[in-house]
């Protein structure tokens, strides 16, 4: 399974590599745009986990840097690319409802790099567009922390009798999945302002999901929300 997995990931980066080509191919406007800049903004982060766990989202903040490089205008598609190296903290919450009055998080903080095609609609310069992206994320696990809570830590009463995540180390490092937002974007002489929704669907599992291991599925589901400041280095038009 993990074999596939990366399989479809690079499946994913070779897309987006040959798209890029594929659009100089084209006979649209060219554009050689490249622009730098930070993000910032928030995430709801729980984990889709087999045995299930109830669980509720954990709200933290993200920051990072962005680049992105526009090389097309087609008709009235603006496409490009953009990459970015964030640093994240994911994990869960869980929500325990056994009256053993016991609370409990995982936090797993990761450096994340997600490359994604974008396409957008709308004004270039000094006005508003719509952006549309997708692509493959990979991140790379810095650490984690746990959080119990309750006078008395008592798992004899949980219901569903899962709880071999408490203490469990990460396994795996290496996460990847897929990414996917849209959002919209204000150009102005002092820079693009860009804010926007996405999804990240998580394909790594965090823990041992060999038959030895307690989960067979650990994977992160996030949503995010974000702005992000470009400035230009490069402009063409």
């Amino acid at each position: 399974m993990v074999n596939e997995m990366m399989k479809r990931l690079a499946f994913l980066y070779f897309f987006i590599f040959t798209l890029c080509l594929s659009l100089h191919a084209q006979v649209g406007e060219k554009r050689s745009d490249f622009a730098i800049g930070g993000n910032a903004g928030m995430l709801m982060t729980k984990m889709d986990m087999n045995p299930t766990i109830k669980q509720s989202y954990r709200y933290t903040p993200t920051f990072g840097f962005s680049a992105r490089y526009i090389c097309e205008k087609y008709f009235t598609a603006i496409c490009g690319v953009s990459m970015e190296v964030n640093f994240a903290s994911l994990g869960w919450k869980e929500v325990i409802e056994d009256g053993s009055g016991n609370t409990y998080s995982r936090s797993l903080t990761y450096v994340q790099v997600p490359v994604m095609m974008q396409m957008g609609w709308g004004r270039e310069q000094r006005g508003c567009k719509f952006i549309f992206e997708a692509g493959p994320l990979l991140g790379y696990n810095l650490g984690s922390s746990e959080s119990y809570g309750g006078r008395v830590w008592d798992v004899s009463k949980r219901p569903n009798n899962v709880v071999g995540q408490y203490g469990m180390t990460v396994d795996h490092k290496v996460d990847y999945g897929i990414t996917a937002g849209i959002g919209m974007e204000l150009s102005t002489p002092m820079g693009h302002f860009l804010i926007n929704a996405r999804y990240n669907y998580g394909l790594g599992d965090v823990f041992d999901n060999s038959k030895k291991g307690y989960f067979s599925r650990s994977a992160h589901q996030t949503i995010t929300a974000k702005l992000t400041y470009f400035i230009d280095l490069v402009k063409t038009k």
